[in-house]
């Protein structure tokens, strides 16, 4: 070996390990640190207990990614798309107004003449608790859960041979029964009346003053029994299938959801980055990071870290049957080689969750490049690898 390349190797080690002192530092030493501990509970094993999977992202397994998705819905516009029929329930207030031929009848006596009209309008009543009401020489009449042209037919049926040629109404005076409840980031929040030809949910938010948060981070939550939805608000707005009808006892919560995902490594940026109640794919991702920087990342390594369900991941071609990994989340290191010439078609259909986290790792070069600017410092001058490995 060569006398100057031992030289200056074995110096620049000696230089090395003699200017851990001299070099500036902005805190104590990993060393320092460690030898001056009272006692201590190192970690000498390569992860910090985590039994994790990696999955390379390929066209086949983007659609067996879960997503910021909840409840039973994947969308309201899987929904029905025709306004429910108003029915009565308890509590309603109900106008019952019965039409005769002519006078003479039950209703209308002989001097009816008089009387502006040939009908007979009973004073309103409240369905009771049972869902009954009472009309006179009809008796009690079931009216929760009917509409209101069905418990005509039953007061007119029962009037028929009392009455000449009855003709039966039932108004709803005061609804309160079917109705939804708009609450949340809502201007003013209440409950609302439906109307038979339908409330859909973007008039329901209107009606109750609007949004009173950017509509960029709003998301809709709808209750229906013991179903749940939620969708961004701008979703509903540019899709009509996502603004649907209203059914009766449904609860719309308006929440405001900054969604946001992390970004560490050789990007241009690092940090955290909001994306509200948009969908963000994985180009959009590390574009809003400022790309990856050159000469610094290894583009074959951009690393999305997140938790994926352990089905999702047996789709993907995961085999856990001889592996340690148990549960139904698990640690999962999705990668994107950005050195593959499709890559872009493919990361325009990868989408970001909420709380993703993107590392992208250095090239290897960096790792030298690090190495021959320590020499530097330490010698003063460059070291001459170049000329001491010819004359080797």
């Amino acid at each position: 070996m060569n006398i100057a390349f031992r030289f200056a190797t074995s110096g620049f080690l000696v230089a090395s390990l003699s200017a851990c002192a001299m070099l500036p530092g902005s805190g104590p030493r990993e060393q320092s640190i460690h030898a001056n501990a009272a006692a201590s509970a190192k970690n000498e094993n390569r992860t910090l207990g985590y039994d994790y999977v990696v999955v390379d992202v390929t066209r086949s397994n983007l659609g067996m990614m879960s997503r910021d998705e909840v409840g039973e819905f994947r969308t309201f516009g899987a929904s029905t798309q025709t306004a429910p029929s108003i029915r009565l329930g308890p509590g309603d207030v109900v106008r019952v107004t019965v039409f005769e031929s002519r006078t003479g009848g039950l209703f209308l006596p002989d001097d009816a003449g008089a009387r502006p009209g040939n009908f007979v309008q009973l004073p309103p009543q409240r369905i009771d608790q049972d869902g009954r009401i009472t009309v006179p020489f009809a008796g009690v009449i079931q009216a929760a859960g009917q509409t209101p042209a069905a418990v005509e037919t039953v007061i007119r049926n029962r009037l028929q041979d009392r009455a000449i040629e009855p003709e039966v109404s039932v108004e709803i005076v005061q609804q309160n029964f079917s109705r939804v409840s708009v609450v949340g980031e809502i201007a003013g929040p209440g409950v609302f009346p439906l109307r038979e030809g339908g409330v859909r949910i973007l008039e329901a938010i209107a009606s109750a003053g609007g949004l009173r948060i950017p509509a960029s981070s709003a998301f809709v939550i709808l209750n229906r029994g013991n179903r749940s939805a939620k969708v961004a608000y701008r979703e509903i707005t540019e899709n009509p299938r996502e603004n649907i009808f209203l059914a009766p006892g449904d609860t719309i919560e308006v929440v405001e959801e900054d969604k946001q995902f992390f970004a560490f490594g050789a990007t241009g940026l690092v940090g955290n980055f909001q994306f509200g109640a948009e969908e963000v794919t994985l180009n959009e991702a590390v574009a809003r990071v400022a790309s990856l920087q050159d000469g610094q990342a290894d583009p074959r390594q951009v690393l999305i870290y997140r938790e994926e369900n352990r089905h999702a991941l047996e789709q993907m071609g995961v085999d856990f049957e001889d592996s340690s990994v148990e549960g139904y989340s698990i640690p999962t290191i999705f990668r994107a080689n950005y050195r593959s010439p499709d890559i872009f078609f493919l990361a325009n259909e990868f989408q970001m969750r909420d709380g993703d986290v993107i590392f992208v790792t250095n090239a290897a070069s960096i790792e030298f490049q690090r190495f021959f600017n320590n020499a530097t410092q330490v010698t003063g001058r460059p070291l001459q690898v170049r000329d001491n490995i010819r004359a080797y």
